[in-house]
């Protein structure tokens, strides 16, 4: 019964959501394009000509805005396990994990070359309820983002990773400040306000 209700007031508050209702109206994939929208609108991250770089793209909502800001000009690379479909016009993707070999392998020759200006990921993990466990994994997959970055960035590039305020949060921030010179954390409205999420964007990629 617990679980029939909170099903039940999951599914109202997401078709009350004025997020939801935006995307249906203007045609987006997802609620979680308007966390990049003003994200974007506030920092100017994506600009015609730059090559992007989407990790856990799926169902496609960032590339989705990425590719209309480009507007022809520029590259969107989108990479997730999942299909996206239907496919989005201006926007190259690569079905697979980029922790295996093959997929990062194909990712690199890609983009190889032409490095890329921007990552972003708003991955999270298949949540468990466990805040021990999720915490872990949500740093594990900011981990990899980063590590990412690092191989594929030009200089002077920049990302934008999704974090949960937790254990290793801190420490995740040091190691950012040692990879770009400025790392600010945006909370935007799409964003519940109940939700530990919060988005690091860091700019300026330091080649060592």
């Amino acid at each position: 019964m617990a679980r029939s209700k909170s099903s039940k007031r999951w599914l109202k508050e997401h078709f009350d959501d004025e997020f939801v209702r935006r995307s249906q109206v203007e045609g987006y994939r997802s609620r979680a394009v308007y966390k990049l929208i003003e994200i974007d609108e506030k920092d100017k991250l994506i600009k015609p000509g730059m090559t992007i770089v989407d990790l856990g793209a799926a169902p496609g909502g960032w590339s989705q805005y990425a590719a209309e800001k480009l507007k022809g000009n520029g590259r969107v690379i989108a990479l997730d396990l999942l299909l996206i479909e239907p496919e989005i016009e201006g926007v190259e993707f690569i079905q697979g994990d980029f922790r295996e070999a093959e997929v990062l392998a194909q990712l690199m020759e890609v983009i190889n070359s032409e490095p890329a200006d921007l990552v972003f990921s708003d991955m999270a993990p298949n949540m468990s309820g466990m805040k021990t466990v999720d915490n872990a994994r949500a740093m594990y997959l900011a981990e990899l983002t980063l590590e990412l970055a690092k191989e594929t960035l030009k200089p002077g590039g920049a990302m934008l990773v999704k974090l949960f305020q937790g254990e290793g949060f801190e420490q995740y921030l040091k190691e950012l400040r040692q990879s770009f010179t400025k790392v600010t954390m945006r909370k935007p409205k799409a964003s519940r306000s109940r939700s530990k999420e919060i988005y690091a964007l860091a700019t300026g990629f330091k080649v060592v």
